[in-house]
């Protein structure tokens, strides 16, 4: 990673849902923003380190043209804080998580990804894990107007 290009680390509580949608979104806004930029996601729980993400995730992913599968779960450390120079949480308990873990004196800016979203600051991206197919697009609705938003903000900003 250079010092200079944004690096975004998208987060929820384990890694395979709404945070590896966020991811997918936010590399395609990128991409077609012509933005530079290093992009991973991450849980704050272990209980899918190494698995793919959900497959109604990897479904509503496929349906906007992007494919998933090869993504797999991994834990947020300590050196995230310092590798990206973002971290967003899809919700409060992962933001509260995130910030209770960050060192003195990391880079890292922490945030919610729809503080990014005009109107939305505060709130979260729901967790579609327990429910149907369905929740997965709303989920792809919220990370990709936050991803859309936050890709603007960096264009904009620089930062």
């Amino acid at each position: 990673m250079t010092d200079t290009a944004p690096a975004v680390l998208f987060v929820c509580m384990g890694n395979i849902c709404r945070s590896p949608l966020a991811e997918a979104a936010f590399r395609a806004a990128a991409r077609q923003a012509g933005l530079q930029v290093t992009v991973d996601s991450a849980g704050t729980g272990d209980w899918h380190a190494g698995a793919p993400p959900d497959r109604r995730a990897c479904a509503v992913a496929r349906r906007h043209g992007i494919d998933i599968t090869h993504y797999r779960a991994r834990v947020v450390t300590a050196d995230d804080f310092d590798r990206f120079t973002h971290i967003i949480a899809l919700d409060h308990a992962n933001l509260r998580h995130l910030l209770d873990m960050q060192p003195a004196g990391s880079r890292a800016r922490v945030s919610l990804l729809l503080d990014h979203v005009p109107g939305r600051t505060g709130h979260a991206v729901a967790d579609p894990y327990y429910g149907d197919a369905s929740g997965f697009d709303t989920t792809w609705r919220d990370v990709a107007a936050g991803a859309a938003a936050l890709v603007d903000r960096l264009r904009r900003d620089g930062s």
